[in-house]
């Protein structure tokens, strides 16, 4: 039905629905049922850009596998499982699942599905390893336009640890904080946009501080623990910002919602904010903890392999002077002193 039909529907006494036009991201949360488990799995939807996408990115990366084992490579089967199921797979349930379907009728639920966007896909992306798969696999043309993409001047700019990190800071503040996430309840386009960004700039920032990739800006391990680290105040603060907040995030949407059908069931818009900020700081400090858990892991295990590799360096200068004194001491015993004669 059309969204300005079936607002005309709409009791008067209710005080009204948010106007808005064709193509709202909101007309079908008329009908949803209190948000719960059952909903979650009861309310998936075959979202065209989510699916659409999905399909062709899991496509394309199982495709490059494809080509690896059948010229006799080994892939990790690791790598396989983190790109479909935990990258893609998150990916796709964020937004298509019933975290879609509530997305803009609780902002608590929007939050959940904002840490996993922003910070759960681009891990598990990384560690998949796409960019390896990709130029192991393409053929000479396209793999050549990658590799100029990966050292073009734009890439290197893109990557600087510096800028990755300021706006994977600044992003959040400016959804939050200004008319695009209100912007974002109105417009499914805007909404699915906003998806794709809060992953793209997860990516720029988590992908070269996970180091698999041959992609520009990665650091050593001193300086991405470090920026690993400086992620935890800021997911405390922003998250104690929206907690503290005394305005409504999204402005009178919310609060439009509870008076219409679904007030029945709606909280408090400004527990459900409460709740929000909440969710936004103890996930984003309990998965950036874990994360850098994972990079002293690595940078460990860095370490204690380049002291194997140094011992065995050590090692093979050590045997190869051994071998050059024992020629050397060969070859003064063969050789008789000064002024005697050898026959005698």
């Amino acid at each position: 039905m059309d969204p300005a039909a079936l607002s005309s529907l709409l009791p008067a006494s209710s005080g009204g629905l948010p106007a808005v036009s064709a193509g709202t991201a909101w007309t079908s949360d008329l009908t949803l049922p209190p948000f719960d488990l059952g909903a979650f799995f009861s309310q998936w939807s075959l979202a065209p850009v989510p699916t659409i996408g999905t399909v062709w990115v899991v496509g394309l990366y199982l495709l490059g596998v494809r080509a690896m084992h059948r010229r006799g490579d080994h892939w990790p089967v690791g790598r396989t499982v983190s790109f479909v199921v935990l990258g893609m797979g998150t990916f796709y349930v964020a937004t298509a699942s019933g975290l879609a379907a509530y997305d803009t009728t609780l902002l608590s639920v929007h939050m959940v599905q904002h840490m996993a966007l922003s910070m759960l896909v681009p891990l598990a992306l990384a560690l998949g390893a796409p960019v390896t798969l990709a130029l192991r696999t393409l053929p000479a043309t396209p793999r050549r336009w990658l590799l100029a993409v990966l050292h073009s001047r734009v890439g290197r700019v893109l990557s600087f640890p510096p800028l990755t990190f300021t706006l994977y800071i600044v992003s959040p503040w400016a959804l939050y904080f200004s008319g695009w996430y209100r912007a974002s309840l109105e417009s499914v386009w805007v909404h699915e946009m906003m998806h794709v960004h809060l992953v793209m700039v997860g990516a720029l920032f988590f992908w070269p501080l996970m180091g698999i990739d041959p992609v520009p800006g990665r650091v050593g391990y001193p300086f991405r623990v470090l920026l690993t680290v400086l992620t935890l105040p800021f997911h405390a603060f922003l998250g104690v910002t929206i907690m503290g907040q005394e305005t409504l995030l999204g402005g009178d949407w919310y609060p439009r919602l509870s008076e219409g059908p679904m007030g029945a069931w709606l909280p408090d818009p400004m527990d459900d904010q409460h709740l929000a900020g909440g969710i936004l700081w103890g996930t984003g400090d309990l998965i950036a903890l874990v994360f850098f858990g994972v990079l002293f892991t690595q940078w460990v295990r860095s370490s204690m392999k380049e002291a194997t590799r140094e011992d065995r360096r050590l090692d093979l200068m050590e045997a190869r002077e051994a071998r050059s004194a024992a020629v050397a001491g060969a070859g003064s015993a063969a050789t008789p002193p000064p002024g005697r004669d050898p026959e005698r």
